[in-house]
């Protein structure tokens, strides 16, 4: 089910203007045709016909955004370098406009969610991560290469957990709430603790490398992989493969991690932390579902944390 954007008819009107004006600054003309995507939650996105092509406009409500569009732009550039199917970002900024916006070709394709080849299309995902994970990044966490700031980058992967990721807040959270033990919080403060003391350099990571940010052709050949706002400098493979397995079978999980291609002595080391961010993801859900007063959702995070769910292991 795709989410769509609730804006009122009057915002997205208003957003639109701002797309025209900025084809016909950026192209010297003015578009055939300009057509809202609802599916942007964040942003407002807009379809481009023009007669340099086809292509897609991104506009934020939020000034704060321009830094997340700089970052993607960035980090699609490296993994079109190093090979992997992103569409080109043409254009980022916030002058023309009083917002910020981004530019980029379209790709013509089929999301890959309900592709009947999508256990072929994990395995291809797989392969592009173990490539994108290659790249090597300074810092870690969300200020990078991408960003000439040097006091709010995190130096070291323990700086990354204690200061941006919190882990220990996670945990709090976890445990005030009772969805763990307490062994089961003192297992996880010792794993992210021995995390922290790794010499591994960053990585780029995608963040978000799931079915839903996949563009396949018709035979399942992957032509794209969209949406890189979350994509970080961390420790890798273990934050890719956190995000990325999360939502997926047994058989989803094995098909990606027959593409990455790790041994599995490497696997079993790395899967500790790999579960420990798995689980700490769960805090600002379970804190929205505390404020919601949401005690069915409680429930469910519940049974899951708790490991009923788990059907492989004793």
């Amino acid at each position: 089910m795709i989410t769509k954007n609730p804006s009122p008819v009057r915002e997205v009107n208003k957003f639109k203007s701002y797309a025209r004006l900025l084809v016909r600054h950026h192209f010297g003309t003015a578009a055939r045709r300009i057509g809202y995507n609802p599916s942007g939650l964040t942003n407002f996105v807009f379809t481009v016909k023009h007669a340099e092509g086809n292509f897609v406009l991104r506009i934020s409500p939020d000034p704060g955004r321009l830094n997340t569009f700089i970052k993607e732009q960035w980090a699609q550039k490296a993994a079109r370098k190093a090979g992997a199917p992103v569409p080109e970002i043409l254009e980022v900024g916030a002058e023309v406009i009083p917002f910020p916006y981004m530019i980029s070709t379209t790709v013509e394709g089929h999301e890959a969610t309900h592709h009947p080849e999508r256990l072929e299309i994990l395995r291809q995902m797989g392969q592009w991560a173990a490539r994108i994970n290659k790249i090597r990044t300074k810092g870690f966490g969300e200020t990078f290469d991408w960003s000439e700031n040097q006091l709010s980058r995190n130096k070291s992967f323990k700086e990354y957990l204690e200061n941006e990721y919190r882990y220990g807040s996670k945990l709090q959270t976890l445990a005030k709430h009772r969805l763990l033990t307490r062994s089961q919080i003192r297992t996880l403060e010792k794993i992210f603790t021995e995390a922290g003391k790794t010499r591994q350099n960053g990585a780029l990571t995608h963040g978000d490398l799931r079915l839903k940010n996949v563009i396949a052709d018709g035979d399942g050949r992957i032509i794209a992989i969209l949406d890189w706002g979350s994509c970080t400098s961390n420790i890798a493979p273990q934050w890719e493969l956190s995000i990325a397995l999360h939502d997926l079978g047994i058989d989803g999980m094995q098909h990606f991690l027959d593409g990455y291609q790790m041994k599995s002595d490497k696997l079993k080391e790395i899967m500790p932390l790999v579960k420990a961010f798995n689980v700490a993801n769960y805090a600002a859900a379970i804190e929205e579902a505390v404020r919601s007063r949401d005690r069915v959702r409680l429930a469910e995070f519940r049974t899951r944390l708790g490991g009923t769910l788990d059907l492989y292991s004793f």
